[in-house]
């Protein structure tokens, strides 16, 4: 395994973005909130409601107090909103099981409602200073291309876990700084579709640049496109209960003028199945 640390946390220095999550004092809760609402989400997009929320909600126990259907309204439109209800049962087990403070474990962490390998790790690690491999998709790309001379990642495995640290420092501050710089190096240079091999600090020693760049596929799971997708259909909904000024909405109002009304029929079915949306008396409204 060459030494990717070095360079990593050298080039990290100098280029880090000031993000709010990384700032001191942040906190495990302002943590734990921007990981849900990173997932599959740009930063620029994220950071505006991040704040809002944090505002209204400054602790588990404050979300754990207000009605599912006000997280969903303050979601907005960050997309995939089952992260705003799992969020909010997440905050209840924090208030409940753990007297409001976000726990330090791993595995208390991985119990929590909707979090996985990823973000229980993000929180250990850069809210509390512990030493664990932190592994998203832009630190797996950096993994496949610098150590295993891939031009893509394969599916999400725990070797990723494995791969990442074996190349941590054992100091643990160093460590939190190459978990970071990891995933700031695939975000920002060691992109998934222009990669800026020219500025990579890890140029010299990277295996798929020794290799000669191969194209050895992309087994990722591709995501549907948005436009005229159940997604939208979804999105469409919900926009209307977000916003309605009354308590609910007949169900045959809600996107009375959808070109499809089948979709828009199974949308509202499956958002009652996820429990974003609850049918009562043949009208709609957010949970309760």
């Amino acid at each position: 395994m060459p030494d990717l640390a070095a360079p990593l946390m050298a080039w990290y220095c100098d280029n880090a973005r000031d993000l709010p999550w990384r700032r001191e004092g942040f906190g495990a809760w302002g943590t734990l909130v921007s990981e849900f609402m990173l997932q599959q989400t740009p930063v620029n997009r994220v950071i505006p409601l991040l704040e809002a929320w944090l505002d209204r909600w400054p602790t588990p126990a404050d979300l754990a107090g207000a009605a599912p259907a006000d997280a969903v309204r303050q979601w907005a439109n960050l997309g995939y909103p089952r992260r705003a209800l799992w969020l909010h049962r997440a905050a209840t087990e924090i208030r409940d099981r753990h007297g409001g403070v976000v726990p330090r474990d791993v595995d208390d962490l991985l119990a929590l409602t909707g979090i996985g390998d990823y973000t229980a790790r993000a929180v250990a690690v850069f809210a509390y200073g512990d030493r664990h491999p932190v592994v998203d998709t832009n630190t797996r790309r950096v993994l496949a291309r610098a150590v295993a001379a891939r031009s893509q990642p394969g599916p999400a495995a725990k070797r990723d876990l494995a791969e990442m640290a074996a190349i941590l420092p054992d100091d643990i501050d160093a460590a939190a700084v190459v978990n970071a710089a990891a995933m700031e190096l695939g975000a920002l240079v060691c992109t998934a579709r222009s990669p800026r091999c020219d500025a990579c600090p890890l140029s010299d020693r990277c295996a798929w640049r020794a290799a000669g760049y191969p194209d050895t596929g992309d087994t990722r799971t591709k995501q549907a496109r948005y436009e005229g997708s159940d997604r939208q259909a979804r999105g469409a909904v919900l926009a209307v209960l977000r916003t309605t000024t009354t308590h609910d909405v007949a169900a045959a109002e809600v996107i009375e003028d959808w070109p499809d009304p089948r979709q828009r029929d199974r949308a509202i079915d499956s958002l009652i199945a996820d429990g974003l949306v609850e049918a009562v008396d043949g009208r709609l409204r957010l949970p309760h």
